[in-house]
């Protein structure tokens, strides 16, 4: 039966305006997005079948390469749904841009997290703040194993002086999931709060990004 011919209470468009996003299922989500299925599937299927193949959201939307097969979803599908978390991403920029200040980790882990989370390698990055916490930019400045050989102290100080910040929360991901911070994550924040000290820009926390909430080095007291 295709989705036409369902009771229209329960067709994801029609569900989505008069129930909102909540509602629906990230499978259903992703069926409003392809507009369509293919001859024997519907949309819905499609969506779950594609998060079964992607291992998940982030997952899929994190593969603009296509290695992910599904027969019905090409190019123009596949663009929607990465169009589509972008948009997201941006609206967590802007938000986060428009507060006031920052007061918490809580506050700047949502925002880093959507930056990072989806990214299937290891990226540093580092939010940029004036004297009131007020965010400045997020820029990624380093791809690769985090350890002292790759993040280099003096392009971070390079960094910080070009954005005029005086302080800064950085953030690197785990694509493994496991949001642990290694000896290296604690190795390297000691060496970039040692740098940073010496031109007056404070270290206000390290994120660790993984599967589940972001790990705060400041909360374990590692800052």
């Amino acid at each position: 039966m295709s989705i036409r011919e369902w009771p229209e209470s329960e067709r994801p468009r029609e569900k989505l305006l008069a129930r909102g996003c909540a509602a629906l299922s990230e499978a259903e989500l992703i069926a409003v997005l392809l507009g369509s299925g293919v001859p024997g599937k519907d949309a819905i299927t499609l969506g779950r079948e594609l998060l079964g193949s992607a291992g998940g959201l982030g997952s899929l939307l994190a593969d603009p390469g296509g290695s992910i097969r599904l027969r019905g979803i090409g190019p123009a599908k596949r663009a929607r749904l990465i169009a589509a978390l972008e948009l997201a991403r941006r609206s967590l920029a802007e938000e986060l841009a428009d507060r006031p200040a920052l007061a918490n980790p809580h506050e700047s882990g949502s925002y880093l997290r959507a930056q990072l989370r989806h990214l299937p390698y290891e990226v540093f990055g580092c939010l940029f703040l004036d004297n009131r916490h007020r965010v400045l930019a997020f820029e990624e400045l380093f791809r690769g194993t985090i350890d002292s050989a790759s993040v280099h102290p003096r392009e971070v100080v390079r960094a910080c002086l070009r954005r005029n910040a005086s302080a800064v929360i950085f953030a690197h991901n785990h694509p493994s999931g496991v949001a642990e911070p290694s000896a290296s994550d604690r190795a390297i924040t000691r060496d970039l709060q040692d740098a940073l000290q010496l031109i007056g820009v404070r270290v206000l926390d390290h994120l660790v990004i993984g599967s589940g909430e972001p790990v705060s080095m400041a909360m374990l007291g590692l800052i």
